[in-house]
């Protein structure tokens, strides 16, 4: 047992270094020498593990994943809501963690991984899927269409991911926060607006504590207890469970 977790040790530090130095010198300059140096971690133990760079990079893709399925993981909220706080989940892990914001990026180069995940698409279909549930559930404005919403929220994310790599400044709270306050009102209309905290659920916050917000971030319309209540009043409860893989979600126009 002791060598089995020893050995987990040993592949996760290896996957952590690389996503480091992937994201540090990229994937073409970053040497399996380097990798295993910053690891701790001897050549032969890193050529036990992975025999090439390209089976590191699957196996970077293979954790981002993980990760993702955790930010998508199964909730008790309204739709919206859980989109809310898993778009922030995701924005703060491609801030701080360089396992998730390389996988992100590598799932979707072919040139450079086999890995048969596209991370970029898992979330896409996870966003319209959540959509769809909202709109089921009665709280969408009545003249928003699904997919327009649904392709709005995957390219904001898109967005801040590729505008992050040059200014970490958009992987913070506060952007994302604005765009949510921005487009909520427009999404289920003024009324209900008080129902959903556009600054996300702090709580559910996986890579660290919750950060200041800065200037021009939205107040939360009152407690998280008192809007779940009026929440569940309105329209009870949601759990969502992420799709499987390459499950095409029911988006309508």
């Amino acid at each position: 047992m002791a060598k089995q977790e020893r050995a987990i040790r040993t592949r996760n530090a290896l996957v952590h270094s690389a996503a480091t130095l992937f994201d540090r010198d990229g994937f073409e300059v970053a040497s399996l020498a380097t990798i295993s140096a910053r690891a701790g971690v001897s050549s032969g133990a890193l050529h036990f593990h992975f025999p090439s760079k390209a089976a590191l990079a699957d196996a970077v893709v293979a954790a981002a994943g993980d990760r993702l399925v955790r930010i998508t993981r199964e909730r008790e909220a309204l739709a919206l809501q859980i989109l809310i706080d898993a778009s922030h989940e995701l924005v703060q892990g491609l801030r701080c963690d360089p396992v998730l914001r390389v996988g992100f990026a590598l799932s979707a180069d072919p040139e450079r991984t086999r890995a048969a995940r596209d991370l970029r698409r898992g979330w896409r279909e996870w966003v319209e899927s959540v959509v769809v549930r909202a709109e089921r559930a009665g709280l969408l404005a009545p003249d928003v269409v699904p997919r327009d919403l649904a392709a709005a929220v995957v390219a904001v994310a898109a967005g801040h991911e590729a505008l992050g790599h040059q200014d970490p400044g958009w992987l913070e709270r506060a952007p994302l926060t604005r765009f949510w306050a921005f487009l909520l009102p427009r999404a289920v209309g003024d009324a209900r607006v008080g129902l959903f905290v556009a600054s996300g659920d702090a709580a559910a916050e996986p890579y660290g504590t919750a950060e200041s917000h800065g200037t021009g971030t939205v107040e939360s319309h009152g407690t998280a207890e008192s809007r779940g209540a009026r929440a569940r009043e309105a329209y009870g409860t949601v759990a969502v469970v992420s799709p499987e893989p390459g499950a095409e979600a029911d988006v309508r126009s």
